[in-house]
């Protein structure tokens, strides 16, 4: 497919592409709606620069959850709508995962929903298969980073326990993990 066909294809025909393995289509989508979904995140954290890489990591989160799901994605409804419920989600579970250091105090100013998240459902095979061409490409340590992370749904500080790990390192793993698991998704690359 040229670049123009791309451009000019709406979010449904994109989809399908990605779909059928073409990962330029993704990287499409990523493009369309990085700036959108930063900015929320951006919002809703504030300006600050830990709340900058925080919004930095939920966008990376986002999109791999986005990836992992596709198959889940619904004509029904735009694929923005689809996308920013998965975004939403993230959110909750971050701010969920902070709330674990609050004061028993402070956790009932704002309440976090119990929905359940993207992660939570089954993960198709053909979109497993594909990230588990993706994790091939990936170092031992940041393969482990992935599974602990998003298979098996462990917080940071589960992490850093399981691993033994400062969560400074956990985080600064993670973040790394996730840039080039984006990467490898949006160019599709073959090591």
């Amino acid at each position: 497919m040229e670049i123009a066909d791309y451009i000019v294809a709406d979010d449904k025909q994109l989809v399908e592409l990605v779909l059928a393995g073409d990962n330029h289509a993704f990287e499409h989508l990523f493009t369309r709606y990085r700036e959108a979904i930063g900015r929320l995140f951006t919002q809703r954290l504030g300006p600050t620069s830990a709340s900058v890489a925080d919004a930095d990591d939920l966008l990376q989160e986002t999109f791999i959850k986005v990836y992992i799901n596709l198959h889940r994605y619904s004509a029904e409804y735009t694929f923005g709508q689809w996308l920013y419920t998965i975004a939403r989600n993230t959110f909750i579970d971050y701010m969920r995962r902070r709330s674990d250091d609050m004061p028993i105090d402070d956790r009932f100013l704002s309440p976090i929903s119990t929905a359940p998240t993207p992660e939570e459902s089954v993960i198709n095979l053909q979109q497993r298969s594909q990230i588990e061409h993706y994790l091939k490409h990936l170092t031992p340590r940041y393969r482990r980073l992935f599974e602990l992370r998003f298979y098996d749904e462990c917080s940071y500080e589960e992490i850093a326990e399981k691993l033994n790990l400062p969560l400074g390192t956990v985080k600064t793993g993670i973040h790394r993990m996730r840039e080039r698991m984006c990467r490898l998704i949006a160019e599709g690359e073959e090591q």
